[in-house]
Formats: C-alpha cells, sequence, structure tokens
C-alpha cells in the first residue's frame, strides 16, 4: 500500500513529471503500454489488434485541461479518430475523460464538446465510453452519462463504474435499471479509506459481487482486469449460470498480460484492449504501475538495460 501511494503521489507531482517526460530513456519505456503519440500510431495498433482477434478502444490520453482551446482540441482529435475508425472499417470504440473535454472549466463547455464527440459517432453505431476518473468527479460523470443516455436518447454511450469505491454497489443497481453498458474496473486513483476499500481483499471481493449483478441483470458489460483469480472465477460463473459469450466481454490494458489476452481469445472470449495514445502519457503510466507491481518491475529492468 505505502509504494502504490507514493507511485501515485508521483502521478500528480508536475516537477517530477516534466524530468521523466524529458527523459530520453523513459519514452521508449511507455511504448509497452502507450501505443504511440499519435493517431496514426493508436490506429496502426488497432489494425494490428484486430487482426490478432481483439476489439479495441482508443483512448486519446489528457486530463483536467484549463483552457477551452485545449478542450476543443481533445474534441477535434476525437472526431478525427471516429472519422479514421470509420474510413478503416476497424473494430474500434473510443474511450474519454470528462475533464480532458472542459469539465473543469464549466459544465456546459464540457456538454458540447461531448455531444459533438456523441453525434458524430453515433450514425457508425461507435460506441464511446465516459472513463471514470477520481471520486471527486464520480457523480458528476455520471449525471452527465444520465442526461446524454436518458436526457437527450444517446445509446451509443456508457460509463466505468470502480470496485473499491463503497458506492458502487448503488451505481450498478442504477445503471442496470437504465440498461446502460458498464465497464468495471477495480479504480486506479489514491482515495480514502471513507471512500474506498483500502484492502485488496475487500476490493477484489466487491469486484467479484458487482460483476455478478452486471453478468446476471445488466447490459454487455466490460469486465475490466488482468487478475488471473478474477478472470478464472468469472469463466466458471458464467459457465454455471449459462450465460453467453455474446453478454459480456473481458476488457485489458494495451500491454499488460498479453499472454492472457492471447489465451481468452483462443478460448472464444470476447477481448476488448484499451489502447491510450498521445503526449500526456505520464500519469497514466504511473497509474499502471500503482495498479500492478509487475508492471513497475518491467520498467525497472527495461531501463537498467537501456
Amino acid at each position: 500500500m505505502l509504494m502504490r501511494n507514493s507511485i501515485l503521489w508521483a502521478a500528480n507531482n508536475g516537477t517530477l513529471r516534466r524530468q521523466v517526460m524529458r527523459s530520453r530513456l523513459a519514452r521508449p519505456v511507455a511504448r509497452r503500454f502507450v501505443a504511440g503519440e499519435t493517431a496514426m500510431q493508436a490506429l496502426e495498433t488497432t489494425a494490428q489488434l484486430n487482426a490478432k482477434g481483439a476489439h479495441v478502444t482508443l483512448d486519446y490520453l489528457g486530463e483536467n485541461v484549463t483552457s477551452a482551446a485545449e478542450a476543443a482540441a481533445v474534441r477535434d482529435t476525437y472526431l478525427g479518430l471516429i472519422n479514421e475508425i470509420t474510413q478503416r472499417s476497424l473494430d474500434c470504440n473510443v474511450s474519454l475523460k470528462l475533464t480532458a473535454l472542459g469539465l473543469d472549466i464549466d459544465h456546459d463547455t464540457c456538454w458540447a464538446n461531448l455531444r459533438a464527440i456523441l453525434q458524430a459517432a453515433q450514425p457508425h453505431d461507435l460506441f464511446v465510453r465516459l472513463d471514470m476518473e477520481g471520486s471527486a468527479y464520480t457523480q458528476t460523470t455520471l449525471d452527465i452519462f444520465e442526461q446524454m443516455f436518458v436526457g437527450e436518447g444517446f445509446r451509443n454511450v456508457g460509463v466505468v463504474l470502480q470496485s473499491y469505491l463503497y458506492r458502487s454497489a448503488n451505481d450498478v443497481e442504477r445503471m442496470n435499471e437504465l440498461g446502460a453498458r458498464v465497464r468495471l474496473c477495480k479504480g486506479a486513483y489514491k482515495e480514502p479509506p471513507t471512500l474506498a476499500y483500502p484492502d485488496k481483499a475487500d476490493v477484489d471481493r466487491n469486484y467479484r459481487e458487482l460483476a455478478r449483478r452486471l453478468l446476471c441483470y445488466g447490459n454487455y458489460p466490460g469486465l475490466a482486469t488482468h487478475d488471473s483469480a478474477i478472470i478464472d472465477w468469472v469463466k466458471q460463473f458464467v459457465r454455471d449460470e449459462r450465460i453467453g459469450r455474446e453478454r459480456y466481454e473481458f476488457q485489458m490494458l494495451y500491454g499488460v498480460r498479453r499472454d492472457l489476452q492471447q489465451q481468452l481469445i483462443a478460448e472464444g472470449h470476447h477481448l476488448r484492449v484499451y489502447v491510450p495514445f498521445g503526449e500526456a502519457w505520464y500519469p497514466y503510466l504511473m497509474r499502471r504501475m500503482a495498479e500492478r507491481p509487475a508492471n513497475l518491475l518491467f520498467i525497472l529492468k527495461a531501463l537498467r538495460h537501456r
């Protein structure tokens, strides 16, 4: 827990971020987990993953923008992605963070940018996932989702829920009532014990319970985990409950447990790979290290051999 908290602190340290991103050693190592800095690199990676039997979601890295111009640039990047995905007939959707669309500036800016993306994606039946950020944004993210999904009728949008938050049990029930598509993950942000389970065993236990509810009563949940024990539990649960593989998918991060990704595909499961790209890769990379010690070990080994 101490190591995880230290890494998450480093993820938000501006001085360290600038030093790492200037390092000639860090960028090649980051490529293990980030498809590249440009949309074209990400699209090429998507085609390669599709050829291996994987579905993909693309995420343009960046968060907490502070100007309308930055938010508009993120919006335009996604509009370009949607066009390229469609033109290339890729098996791919997109994921985005609302703070990258201007949520910290004002809600109207964020709504307008999100609406433009959903409108562009809808005619192509292209799905848009609203990533979940820290707990300070959870309720606002869900409110905006409901406004778009229910209030404005966009059915090509879904959300992410995190099993380390106490509130997620109620949020799962609400999303199931709405028929919303949910990606379930454990959670990668530093949260206080008043809001989130501090112990991994409790996070895992809650993940299984939330996954059970989503599999039984939800709408095509995305089960995002690299935890072999949880994946094995899901496999057994869907067999026991006779839940068809067309009713859910596994989701994993680009560059993480590639052996397990191929195994799931070979077994006939739907697998979606979350592929991030962009220049703002440092916070993302740090959260991946905090989530899984094996990722940190890989990075340290790579740096040692450079």
